[in-house]
């Protein structure tokens, strides 16, 4: 496990001061939009009123926000992964806050109280101050953990695909505090590619001299194909030499992270839990939120689609629309709708193939479409007939549902819910002709944690990810 350390507690004292410096200064802002820009307009005699009680409550407001911010985790430090990801969460917190401050002081039962236009306005000007404080910060906390000067070493016991990813997020992310030390093999199956073969240091057999040899901190094991009791001999070894040892458990291994136990005249029965979407009202809520972002969506984008089918026809022969037999909920087929990006006779020869990186099928106009994902747009409209989501796992054409449902374990889970036009596979760049294993263990996580603020935090990503857009 990872060890806190100074830059950890340096990094909370910075967000303590940056939130409060934000927080009131959204607040301030907030009463001098209403007061004093002009902006709006002032009702009765037009008399303002004095900024002393607004200021000071605005200090009570600070304060009851940080304790939100508290209560929802926005202080846990290091904060793993991209920034984009936390701003649902900081958007809930700050709507929590506007909420207490109109509630605060009728449980207190004082005679002050921001006006309902101040307290409006502050919920916009909160997330300008506090989002531009918390992006600064982030990116300047960020910098310290690249530029520490100490390091944890990192032994991986395993040289499979999984113990590649893992080297490969640790190097992304200097948040962690560790850089690999090296690998040791288990089994007889052949390293990843990914692996340099310098890096391979020996056997999982040989860790005990490894540690009395080398500086190791940290043991981590990415593969199961070690028995239990010699899993547990290992973490008996790391723990008499002071090391500390974590799992990585494989996602196409593990059966599910959602596991139920029943118990029938007492016998326990374990068996898989129910997804958030198998409840009726979890899907009620998400058809809502379908109809009103499709809504929006399509009015949004209707002069972009309309520019985007002009440029089309102009410069290739053939549809605008593009339409295509895609695979959907419980495996029920409907025709999906995309702007064409391709030749009309694209796959005359090699058959249904995905798309690969500069795929000379592509017209010029295409090639643009597809790397800002422009030509998903008329899918709005699959959306609203109910056939698509905005988020879920993207639908698959039946050529390859036959082929992958016989190949690729638990494949067809992800049919359990409506696909979406974007995913939580496609903002982590997994797609096109990306591993389809992978891609389901991102699908499978997405259905088994949804909620609407994961909808909202792909659906943000989904406009800064251009990995693999082709």
């Amino acid at each position: 496990m990872r060890r806190r350390d100074h830059l950890d507690a340096l990094a909370v004292f910075m967000a303590l001061v940056g939130d409060a410096l934000g927080i009131y200064a959204g607040f301030a802002l907030a009463i001098w939009v209403r007061f004093d820009s002009g902006w709006v307009p002032l009702h009765g005699s037009g008399e303002l009123p004095p900024r002393g009680p607004y200021l000071l409550g605005a200090l009570v407001a600070t304060a009851v926000l940080m304790v939100i911010f508290r209560a929802l985790g926005l202080y846990v430090r290091p904060q793993y992964g991209r920034f984009e990801d936390k701003i649902p969460r900081l958007v809930r917190a700050i709507a929590l806050g506007i909420v207490a401050t109109i509630t605060l002081p009728f449980i207190i039962r004082t005679d002050f109280s921001f006006s309902r236009a101040t307290v409006a306005i502050s919920f916009f000007t909160l997330l300008l101050t506090v989002g531009l404080e918390r992006y600064l910060l982030f990116r300047y906390e960020l910098h310290l953990y690249r530029h520490r000067r100490s390091f944890s070493r990192l032994l991986i016991l395993g040289t499979d695909a999984v113990a590649a990813r893992l080297a490969q997020a640790l190097r992304r992310e200097p948040r962690f505090g560790a850089r690999v030390a090296g690998f040791l093999r288990i089994g007889e199956g052949a390293p990843d590619p990914a692996i340099p073969a310098d890096q391979i240091l020996g056997r999982v057999e040989d860790l005990e001299s490894f540690i009395r040899r080398e500086e190791v901190d940290q043991v981590a094991l990415t593969q199961s194909d070690l028995l239990g009791p010699r899993i547990v001999d290992l973490m008996g070894l790391c723990e008499r030499n002071w090391v500390g040892f974590q799992m990585v458990p494989d996602l196409f291994r593990v059966l599910t992270s959602r596991v139920d136990v029943q118990t029938i005249g007492g016998i326990p029965l374990l068996g898989m839990s129910r997804w958030p979407l198998d409840r009726f009202r979890n899907r009620v809520i998400k058809r809502i939120e379908d109809i009103v972002g499709a809504a929006i969506g399509l009015a949004l984008s209707a002069p972009i689609i309309a520019a985007a089918a002009i440029l089309i026809k102009r410069t290739s022969p053939g549809p605008v629309f593009f339409r295509q037999e895609r695979c959907g909920e419980d495996g029920r087929t409907f025709q999906l709708i995309k702007l064409r990006t391709m030749r009309v006779d694209a796959e005359k020869e090699s058959g249904p193939v995905w798309t690969v990186e500069n795929d000379p099928r592509r017209t010029r106009v295409g090639a643009f479409l597809r790397k800002y994902n422009l030509d998903e747009l008329p899918q709005f409209w699959n959306v609203l007939k109910g056939e698509m989501s905005l988020v879920g796992p993207r639908p698959e054409r039946p050529h390859f549902v036959e082929i992958f449902r016989e190949d690729v374990r638990r494949y067809l889970w992800r049919h359990a819910a409506k696909p979406g036009m974007t995913g939580w596979a496609q903002v982590n760049g997994l797609r096109g002709n990306t591993d389809i294993r992978e891609r389901i263990a991102y699908d499978l996580e997405y259905l088994e944690n949804w909620s609407l603020a994961f909808d909202f935090k792909i659906l943000v990503r989904t406009f800064f990810t251009r990995r693999n857009a082709y």
